[in-house]
């Protein structure tokens, strides 16, 4: 599995916008995908501010290219996004998971 992850700021106001777009638009696009196993998004509130990071689970290299396109680090920020966000990442990184112990998936042995 792989997991890409993406991070952002907002303004409280700017981060309960990015989660409604994110569950209404995002995720629906997301779920449509094949080889898209989850997302989460993190929220922490830090000294007036709200940081937003999003990991995406995917099953390999080529599920996350039906998502991002042809340049995978190229971060995927929707207008509406970019209207909720007070500063954003315009790139993303990519991480094998070697353990997972959540869900039924779970394995040490990789």
């Amino acid at each position: 599995m792989i997991v890409r992850a993406w991070h952002a700021t907002a303004t409280a106001e700017g981060a309960d916008a990015y989660r409604e777009h994110f569950t209404r638009s995002v995720l629906p696009d997301l779920q449509r995908i094949d080889g898209h196993q989850g997302a989460y998004l993190l929220r922490r509130d830090h000294d007036g501010h709200v940081e937003l990071q999003v990991l995406t689970l995917w099953s390999s290299l080529e599920a996350i290219s039906s998502f991002a396109g042809a340049n995978l680090e190229h971060a995927v920020v929707e207008p509406a996004a970019q209207a909720a966000l007070s500063t954003y990442d315009t790139t993303v990184t990519h991480h094998t998971v070697v353990v997972d112990t959540v869900g039924a998936n779970a394995r040490t042995d990789r």
